[in-house]
């Protein structure tokens, strides 16, 4: 499962791509708006970050399909490298996916939320759905299942669509969905922390420390086979 970073935080997203094997960055006009500077500058500062090798996913504000096909190829262009337009499923979406792809954009279909929606979209020729676990479970709709019976439907129609699901408030959704065999997630970058972080884990980490001082001081592993 490829893990990505749901973010339009400089300083998160490159703390991200410094330690975490992300495949990219999703952004929403939310997500952008929150960060409170030149959309422009953010988008190029984004991609030097992350390289042009991996996957940015930046949403068009156009409603009508011709406007976001226009808007599609203008941030293709813009930023370069492995790019994906984020595309509402509407009416509207869908005839923009259709032109889209036709144009060789790749396309990431958002704001999923059922199964029938994801299935439109894939049939649309959509190369990523990302359906909101979090939001469908706050609407007393079970989230994971929903993903789960995507990642069915996908298989049984032999279709490539992969799935991005978003949305996430905690490490438990994130494992749920990685167990639901989905292709990809995106989260929010105090996520991934929280994702390799166990108590267990540091107190471990503090007896190793604790063992080797007895016997080799603050001597480290460097410090012995240097002399």
């Amino acid at each position: 499962m490829l893990f990505m970073v749901d973010s339009a935080d400089l300083n998160g997203i490159r703390k991200c791509a410094e330690f975490f094997p992300i495949a990219g960055v999703t952004t929403n006009p939310t997500i952008v708006s929150s960060a409170k500077t030149d959309f422009k500058k953010l988008l190029l500062e984004i991609r030097e970050i992350i390289g042009d090798d991996k996957m940015l996913h930046v949403q068009v504000t156009s409603g009508d399909a011709e406007d976001m096909v226009r808007e599609a190829e203008m941030l293709r262009d813009f930023v370069g490298g492995e790019f994906y337009v984020k595309i509402p499923i509407t009416e509207q979406g869908l005839k923009a996916i259709q032109m889209c792809k036709a144009e060789g954009i790749g396309v990431t279909t958002t704001a999923i939320f059922t199964q029938q929606q994801a299935l439109m979209a894939a049939r649309a020729g959509a190369d990523f759905v990302a359906p909101y676990v979090n939001r469908m479970d706050n609407l007393l709709s079970d989230g994971v299942h929903v993903v789960e019976e995507i990642v069915q439907l996908f298989k049984h129609q032999n279709l490539d669509t992969k799935i991005l699901a978003a949305s996430f408030k905690t490490c438990e959704q994130v494992h749920k969905i990685a167990m639901s065999g989905a292709h990809s997630v995106t989260i929010n970058p105090e996520l991934f922390s929280s994702l390799i972080y166990h108590p267990m884990t540091m107190y471990s980490l503090d007896a190793f420390d604790c063992d080797w001082a007895e016997v080799y001081g603050n001597k480290k592993v460097l410090d012995i086979l240097s002399e």
